[in-house]
């Protein structure tokens, strides 16, 4: 019987493990798009020579390992924070204005790079999903995509994301990292309205795991810390980012020890302008995950399901009552 627990419109899911197997891990990389190390930072258009290099590592190194990588068809944003200050103290004018200089649009788009897209289809044992459609916002919080947009508007860039995914003929799971991790009622009703069936909106690498831990830091509050999380009646299914390179091993074991996912978060870019990622892809934090996964196999050998958060959300949902499981709109119906 699968036993949930009701938290607001949240439902915490579990049991929803395959037989034999006691904890799961997944591995999730924001931020990826075409940019080249001659660009303003390299963000994966280096290829193997640069930072997907070390993620292509990992998986030669650790068969069982599996991939999401969020990618933004149309990366505009060039710093994440203002650059124009003299702007950004003004209130309200700061608001309807890009306080840093922006890529011209379809810089970055796909379709554009097809050689970044290519090597991208080639990697194994990985899912693409989205990480919104141009990764910016006028205002003080650059990144964050999806702020005061209504339901409509965000239905109208998740779609051009899509269809900016299927022009470049990359295929990709229907699954969204939201830029900042804000996910906002609107957005949540918009990832239905276009068929998406699930989110990564919350990170939270300091509340200490247990089987009734809810998300209390970067996004969403209230899901579940370790198990994944039903929204809206089953119709989207959360897992939590709970852990990154300044997490130690004792949390991860914990998380697994209580039956939970292991969610490992990276950023594709380290260093942007001055802005350092704890969490950014180079030598240091690609050595201690693979300090870090090969402990995993030698305590837990095959008892843990490496899998993306794709395969984990079509077991949640599996796993959920009848009178839970997510009706299937038409739209959603048309893509399969």
């Amino acid at each position: 019987m699968v036993l949930t627990a009701m938290l607001g419109n949240f439902v915490t899911v579990r049991d929803w493990l395959p037989a034999g197997k006691t904890g799961a891990v997944v591995f999730t990389i924001d931020d990826v798009h075409p940019a080249t190390s001659a660009d303003a930072y390299e963000a994966g258009g280096d290829l193997g020579q640069g930072a997907l290099g070390h993620l292509e590592r990992l998986l030669e190194r650790h068969p069982q390992l599996a991939m999401t990588l969020f990618v933004t068809p149309d990366w505009r944003e060039i710093s994440p924070v203002p650059t124009r200050r003299w702007l950004a103290r003004i209130p309200f004018v700061r608001d309807r204005f890009f306080l840093a200089p922006i890529l011209p649009e379809s810089t970055m788009r796909l379709d554009r790079h097809p050689a970044f897209v290519s090597y991208l289809k080639e990697f194994p044992r990985t899912e693409i999903a989205l990480h919104g459609c141009e990764h910016v916002h006028r205002g003080p919080k650059i990144p964050v995509e999806f702020q005061d947009e209504g339901r409509e508007e965000c239905a109208d860039k998740l779609r051009r994301a899509m269809d900016l995914f299927r022009v470049a003929n990359l295929p990709f799971s229907p699954g969204l990292q939201p830029p900042g991790w804000n996910m906002s009622p609107a957005l949540i009703e918009a990832c239905q309205d276009v068929g998406l069936r699930w989110v990564c909106s919350a990170r939270d690498v300091r509340s200490e795991p247990s089987d009734t831990t809810v998300t209390g830091m970067s996004g969403l509050n209230g899901a579940s810390l370790i198990h994944p999380t039903a929204l809206n009646g089953g119709r989207l299914i959360h897992v939590t980012s709970n852990f990154q390179a300044t997490s130690r091993v004792e949390r991860a074991l914990t998380i697994l020890d209580h039956g939970g996912v292991l969610s490992v978060k990276a950023h594709i870019v380290k260093l942007a302008l001055g802005y350092v990622a704890l969490d950014g892809v180079d030598d240091a934090y690609c050595n201690y995950l693979d300090l870090l996964f090969s402990e995993l196999e030698r305590r837990y050998g095959d008892r843990l399901l490496w899998t993306t958060v794709g395969k984990i959300a079509k077991l949640a949902v599996d796993a959920l009552p009848e009178d839970r499981q997510p009706a299937r709109d038409s739209e959603a119906a048309d893509r399969r």
